[in-house]
This record gives structure tokens, C-alpha cells and sequence, in this order.
């Protein structure tokens, strides 16, 4: 869907030629989050402001489904790619509705229309239109701001979006519920997504594959799995940190555990519910953490309507050194003893 073909954006600076890209070979699939991830300075929002041409390539080609942007009309380009800052780029004197709406009046919809959809994008966002299309930014929140920020760049169903650090300036506590609420959407409306970073734990749990960049080029580019496991160089190590066993966690559910398991848990599905419990929807590291805060030796397993599937132990973390990087994508995670 977005190929860079030996992109490089070079700056001149007191006679000088700085390299802000190098050279980047780049494919990023259809309907998946690629994450450009790595330090400050290292080119990533430089690469992807290059898609919508708010910032001209040097060389190279950067093409959108086949097509090289630097042949399509540059404002009907941006009008056709979402896209999402950090600091939500709002405009306050419009409402709720008239900054979700801003896209398509542009495009030629009429009020019906786009007052359908803001109600759509608002409902999906977990906001009642009822009570905030009237709105202006300042009266939101932090974590509610950006919710419309996402909310207008998908309002007129692009089909790419290009998001640099959305997250970046909200609380943990929000900016967790806000990812939770991206990938809940992204599931939904899949669409082919460049998402700027510089926090692998982010990377980790939005990206199907993550470009880390240094100086301009890409050190390497794959899945989660492959770069937590097979680390291409001392850069790439250094950037995930000693504990990628453990990040490694966050890419595997309770219920893939519970899958592979050859035993029964006919004990754990009769069981009384308590509080040592978890989705089957929960990742692996917060499962061992909540694990190792309770001194019931397991906790339960529950599926969304609160019932007991399973149980997870100490015993069933033993398997994850037999899994391949490989194994998650295609679902054919090995078995475990229960």
C-alpha cells in the first residue's frame, strides 16, 4: 500500500548537506500499523511528513497504492490521507462537529451527511454525539481532544493515515485506554497506518511491523516478535532494552496459553470466580504480574461475559522458549503441559 523506494531528504545548512533520510526501502502492507520508531532526530516524522508531501523527497519515490504521490495534486493528496500530531491540531473556534467535519465539507459533502458520520465517529469513539458535537477543544480533556483529532482524520475514510506521536503528551492511565481504543477501531476500519514513535512498548503493542531508524536509515524492519527475538544489530539491541524477554510477553493473550494447553481445565471452568482473574483477552506480562501478586498459585482465565475458560500457572510460562518468530503470525503457537 506505502512503498519508499530509496527515499533520502537532504537539508542544506550553512553550506552544508545534512541527510535527514537515507536511502530508506520501505513496505508497509495494506490494513496494517507500521511503527517508525527510534530517538529524537533520527528521521522518522521527516519520513512520514514525506507521504503527504508537507515535506518534498530528494530522491527516490515514494508510491501509495502503486501510485507515485509526487504525481498526484498535493492538497487532493493530503484530503485523501488522515492525519494525526500530537497536539491534535484542533482548530478552537470550531465546534466538536465542525472540526470532525472539516475533511469532508471540503470534499463536497453535504451537512447530512458529514452530521451522520461525526455521529458514527463519535459513538466508535465512545463519546455521545448528543453531548459533544456542540463542544469547543477547550472545554474537552487531554485524552478526549485527542480522541477527535483521530475521530477527523478518519472522517472522510482514508484510506492511510499518517500518525506522528498522537499519544505522546497524555498520562499513562489515558494514553493505555486511548491505545486500547485504537486497536478496538483499527479491527473495525483497517486501514494502512505510519504511526511515529520513540516508546517500544508502544511499538510493541500497536505495530504488525516496526521500522527503528538511526540517522536517517532503517536499521531494521519486521514484526515485534522478530526484532524482540533477533535483534539485527547492537543499535537495535541496545534501543529494546535487556528485558525484550519480557516485552516479548506483551505480544501473546491469556488465550493462547489456554489454546496450546494439553490438558484439560475442567476444574478451573466449575471454579468459583475471584478476584485473581483475567481476561482471555489480557497479555502475558500483565497476567505474570498479576500472577505473582496473589498467592493463590493461578489465576482464572474469564471471557467477556465474565465466565471462567481456563486457568493460568506459574508452570504454563515455561513454553515461550519454544516459540519461533514465525509462530505468532501464523497462529501455530507449540503445546504446553498442563
Amino acid at each position: 500500500m506505502i512503498t519508499f523506494k530509496k527515499v533520502t531528504k537532504i537539508y542544506e545548512s550553512d553550506n552544508k548537506q545534512v541527510a535527514a533520510v537515507k536511502d530508506v526501502d520501505l513496505h508497509v502492507e495494506k490494513g496494517h500499523i507500521c511503527v517508525l520508531l527510534g530517538p529524537s532526530g533520527c528521521g522518522k516524522t521527516t519520513l512520514l511528513r514525506m507521504v503527504n508531501r508537507l515535506i518534498p523527497i530528494t530522491s527516490g519515490k515514494i508510491e501509495v497504492d502503486g501510485k507515485d504521490i509526487n504525481t498526484v495534486d498535493p492538497i487532493q493528496l493530503r484530503r485523501s490521507i488522515g492525519y494525526v500530531i500530537q497536539q491534535n491540531g484542533l482548530f478552537p473556534n470550531m465546534t466538536i462537529e465542525e472540526n470532525i467535519g472539516i475533511i469532508p465539507k471540503l470534499l463536497g459533502w453535504d451537512a447530512e451527511r458529514r452530521r451522520k458520520r461525526v455521529k458514527e465517529l463519535l459513538e466508535m469513539l465512545g463519546l455521545n454525539p448528543d453531548e459533544y458535537r456542540d463542544r469547543y477543544p477547550f472545554e474537552l480533556s487531554g485524552g478526549q481532544q485527542q480522541r477527535i483529532g483521530i475521530a477527523r482524520a478518519l472522517a472522510a475514510d482514508p484510506p492511510i493515515m499518517l500518525m506522528d506521536e498522537p499519544f505522546g503528551s497524555l498520562d499513562p492511565v489515558i494514553r493505555e485506554h486511548i491505545q486500547n481504543e485504537f486497536l478496538r477501531i483499527q479491527a473495525t476500519v483497517k486501514k494502512t497506518i505510519l504511526f511515529v514513535s520513540h516508546d517500544i512498548d508502544e511499538a510493541i503493542k500497536l505495530g504488525n511491523t516496526i521500522a527503528i531508524l538511526k540517522d536517517g536509515e532503517v536499521m531494521q524492519h519486521g514484526t515485534p516478535f522478530e526484532i524482540l527475538s533477533n535483534p539485527k544489530n547492537e543499535f537495535v539491541k541496545n534501543f529494546i532494552g535487556k528485558d525484550s524477554p519480557i516485552k516479548r510477553l506483551t505480544l501473546i493473550k491469556a488465550k493462547d496459553v489456554l489454546k496450546h494447553k494439553k490438558t484439560s481445565q475442567g476444574k478451573a471452568e466449575t471454579g468459583e470466580l475471584n478476584s485473581a482473574t483475567v481476561s482471555a483477552d489480557t497479555d502475558l506480562k500483565t497476567a505474570l504480574s498479576i500472577l505473582l501478586s496473589t498467592n493463590a498459585g493461578g489465576v482464572n482465565v474469564v471471557d467477556e461475559w465474565d465466565r471462567i475458560v481456563g486457568e493460568l500457572k506459574l508452570s504454563d510460562f515455561g513454553w515461550l522458549n519454544k516459540i519461533h518468530a514465525a509462530d505468532i503470525g501464523r497462529g501455530e503457537l507449540p503445546e504446553v503441559a498442563g
